[in-house]
């Protein structure tokens, strides 16, 4: 029995892993040591996710230098070294409630009991949940150590065993303690919170607490204005300037800064069992802690914690940065029992909010042509997910664009979705790359009507005058109510979606995904999926209407009606496949076509040269392919190749005329309904006309069909008709 994964897609694997590797350790250098950020910190994050993702499928490839199995750089040689009695570790990400399922999956699996049920170490009162959780500051770690209460050293996580020691600017800050609270002082807010102040050692020779040090929103506001002021460069997050502030050789600046600080975590033991406890015993002996953390009962408890601080409105009423929460296991002794994994403890996890970039790689480059004629290249990528949203498409502008970003196809690259507009890639990553990448070139020739591309400044535009308008009509007639009937997806929509660059033809619209609308302006993700929903609802269409869809020059309702009865089509189970309805055609000759009643020599070429463009052929391909069903209706009797006599249906030889409203169905639906069972639907009202439904506020239809002596029926007539 061959293996189900084979050697090529493991040396694939191997070699995705070790650029991936060699990628994050520059990137973290520059982050954790350089204090500068070469890419956007969820771009760094979405690497290391797809680092940690694939090692778990290849685990022999996991080596020790992994940037998964170790927390950072070296400190820099400025500052004296400081060696950490517990190893500092960080946690592993999470991006969605499937990741944070699958994290306590493993870890109940790892300690063989199920966490949620087990609760946390107490009964009642703080530390009974089994979880507690926290906001995840985008600030620096730090490590604080007091001596009989006295403040003596403070610490940068460094590479997590070794940091850089900077006491001095650190007790620049004034929420850092230099002095802890007395033990009294201590009892007398742990009683307030609930706890027994006799349980713990609120006076311990030495303590070790660890925190996260950040600039305000305020203050990083202050400081770029005057930089401004100065004409100096800006930062570009407070999180650089926090690290940036801590590592300044000169207190003074880093005093100016006004930096603030949260502590969360004891290292050692003062009489907690709770991580809960933790922070209420910090907060006792005087340290400043985040009031928005809470316990939770159960993990469903803990992502909708993460969600509620998703919320804009919320998330941007902080007075700090935040990237997500965390997830604690709330029990100590369960927390130690667990132990680490890489760089991480298994007993904790970060939750993530949705990154604004993140990183994937380009398959395709498509070219779109635009309602304006302009030619716009779109990346089709690997989905991902960037602002809460899962993308496959970004624009990629024009081929200066492309030669600025040095993008060839393959690429992996960065993301970025910044506001509600449409996706755009901001960086190649070179360094990833296979040999297998291939270099794009704009069309010479317009892929919708194959007219020479001329170049307009950086604008590659379509040279005939006629094709973004015939191109735009057609998707308009697509979408119609007489063919897919596709609501909510009228002419400024389509006119919206082609502008940037997300369809090019009407298969495309079958492709569309929820991120790729909701991230358009003036588009939520409730307005996106419904649209998504509506069009998935409408992949099935009966052969008239698909037919008549596909805009074939002088092919209206009523000639795709009698093309879809009197073709020989192959049927299964009430269904053709639109590449049997493409073979037929093909087949067909101009006399074959000519053969079909009310069809003359115009419209038979019309047809006959339309199913033999290649630009068709692949549109209908690519129909299948998205899975465009077509539901068949009944054949007519033939009478030579392709002629008929006496069709089948109770319906079969007469026709139908619709004028007013009707109630029970709107007009097209009526159409359907008389083709289905072999009737004929038409718009005008002749000689050959047998019955005219007039429904609510007829129109002069029915006048001409009284001078003609033609049947006149209401709609419960009609209905009574197709009931028969």
């Amino acid at each position: 029995m061959p293996e189900t994964k084979g050697a090529a897609e493991k040396a694939r694997a191997h070699e995705r892993i070790e650029k991936l590797k060699r990628e994050i350790n520059k990137y973290r250098y520059d982050y954790h040591v350089l204090n500068r950020s070469a890419i956007p910190d969820s771009a760094l994050d979405s690497l290391k996710k797809e680092l940690f993702d694939l090692e778990a499928e290849w685990p022999e490839f996991v080596t020790s230098d992994s940037p998964t199995q170790r927390v950072a750089g070296k400190p820099l040689k400025q500052f004296a070294k400081v060696r950490h009695t517990d190893r500092m570790t960080s946690l592993n990400d999470a991006f969605s409630e499937k990741d944070v399922t699958a994290w306590l999956a493993r870890l109940d699996d790892f300690l063989g009991r199920d966490i949620e049920r087990t609760g946390g170490p107490r009964r009642h009162g703080p530390g009974s949940a089994p979880f507690y959780c926290e906001l995840k500051i985008d600030g620096l770690a730090i490590e604080l150590e007091y001596e009989r209460g006295v403040f003596v050293r403070g610490s940068t996580r460094g590479d997590g065993l070794v940091g850089e020691d900077v006491t001095q600017n650190l007790r620049t800050v004034e929420a850092i303690p230099l002095r802890l609270n007395d033990a009294e002082t201590a009892a007398t807010y742990l009683k307030k919170a609930g706890l027994d102040p006799k349980e713990y050692n609120l006076a311990p020779t030495h303590l070790v607490v660890r925190g996260e040090v950040f600039l305000t929103k305020k203050e990083f506001a202050k400081i770029n204005r005057e930089l401004e002021k100065t004409g100096g460069k800006t930062y570009a997050n407070p999180r650089n300037v926090a690290a940036g502030s801590i590592r300044q050789l000169d207190p003074k600046v880093t005093a100016s800064r006004r930096l603030d600080s949260f502590q969360y975590d004891i290292v050692g033991e003062v009489g907690q069992k709770a991580h809960e406890e933790e922070h209420l015993l910090l907060a006792a002996l005087g340290f400043k802690t985040n009031p928005d953390c809470r316990p939770a009962k159960t993990l469903a408890d803990a992502m909708a914690f993460r969600d509620y601080w998703a919320e804009p409105v919320r998330r941007e009423g902080l007075p700090y940065e935040i990237d997500g929460t965390v997830i604690f296991v709330n029990d100590n002794k369960v927390f130690a029992e667990a132990g680490v994994i890489g760089k991480a403890p298994r007993a904790g996890i970060a939750y993530k909010f949705s990154p604004r970039e993140a990183t994937t790689v380009v398959e395709d480059i498509k070219v779109q042509v635009g309602r304006t004629g302009a030619l716009t290249p779109v990346a089709v990528m690997r989905p991902v997910n960037v602002g809460g949203v899962t993308i496959t498409h970004a624009s990629l502008h024009n081929a200066d664009e492309i030669e600025r970003l040095g993008l060839k196809i393959g690429d992996t690259v960065i993301v970025q979705r910044a506001g509600d507009v449409i996706p755009q890639v901001t960086e190649v990553l070179p360094d990833l790359r296979t040999g297998h990448e291939r270099a794009f070139k704009m069309p010479a020739r317009c892929p919708v009507d194959g007219s020479p591309v001329v170049r307009e400044g950086a604008i590659s535009r379509c040279s005939s005058k006629t094709c973004a308008a015939q191109h735009r009509e057609a998707l308009y007639h697509f979408a119609s109510r007489a063919a897919f009937n596709i609501e909510g997806l009228g002419p400024k929509i389509i006119d919206k979606f082609l502008d940037e660059g997300l369809i090019s033809d009407a298969a495309d619209i079958f492709e569309l995904q929820k991120g790729d609308i909701a991230a358009l302006e003036r588009f939520g993700e409730k307005s996106a999926e419904n649209l998504v929903d509506e069009i998935a609802a409408k992949r099935h269409v009966t052969l008239p209407r698909f037919l008549y869809s596909l805009g074939i020059l002088h092919v209206g309702e009523e000639t795709a009606a009698t093309l879809a009865k009197t073709l020989d089509v192959p049927q299964r189970e009430g269904e053709v496949k639109i590449g049997d309805v493409a073979r037929t055609f093909r087949k067909m000759s101009m006399d074959d076509l000519r053969e079909v009643p009310d069809i003359g020599p115009i419209v038979a070429k019309s047809i006959y040269d339309w199913f033999r463009e290649s630009r068709s052929v692949s549109l209908l391909e690519r129909f299948e392919k998205a899975g465009v069903t077509v539901g068949a209706v009944p054949h007519a009797a033939k009478s030579g190749a392709h002629g008929s006599a006496a069709g089948e249906g109770k319906l079969s030889g007469k026709t139908f005329v619709l004028t007013g409203t009707l109630e029970s169905m709107d007009r097209e639906a009526a159409k359907e309904r008389i083709r289905a069972l072999g009737g004929d639907a038409s718009e005008s009202v002749g000689k050959k006309t047998d019955y005219l439904v007039a429904g609510a506020v007829p129109g002069s239809k029915r006048d001409k069909a009284k001078k003609l002596g033609v049947k006149i029926i209401d709609e419960k007539e009609f209905l009574k008709l197709l009931e028969e």
